[in-house]
């Protein structure tokens, strides 16, 4: 089973990863974007999910894309698996013109 890892692990691996911030229960990050193009991002994350075996929350709007992970399994807090979910999300991001 997964470790929670604490605020300042979380912190400390978050640091290469732009705009994504933590309060310590989850990490989350929005994205500027138009519409068509978050759709389109979105069904990009989807598969990325399903190739981790891991899903995060995503939440699409006019020209914006938040996204919050965290693990469900641990009470809703963050482990090394969430953090890997960021990294490929933020990976993709460009593809998409997400900023």
């Amino acid at each position: 089973m997964a470790e929670a890892l604490t605020h300042e692990e979380i912190e400390k691996r978050i640091a290469d990863l732009p705009g994504w911030t933590t309060d310590g229960r989850k990490i989350e990050r929005t994205y500027d974007i138009a519409h068509i193009p978050g759709a389109a991002f979105v069904v990009h994350i989807a598969a990325i999910q399903d190739d981790l075996g891991h899903h995060s929350d995503a939440t699409l709007g006019y020209r914006q894309l938040h996204v919050s992970i965290s693990s469900s399994d641990l009470g809703g807090r963050v482990a090394e698996h969430d953090i890997e979910l960021a990294r490929r999300i933020e990976a993709a991001a460009p593809a998409h013109g997400a900023i």
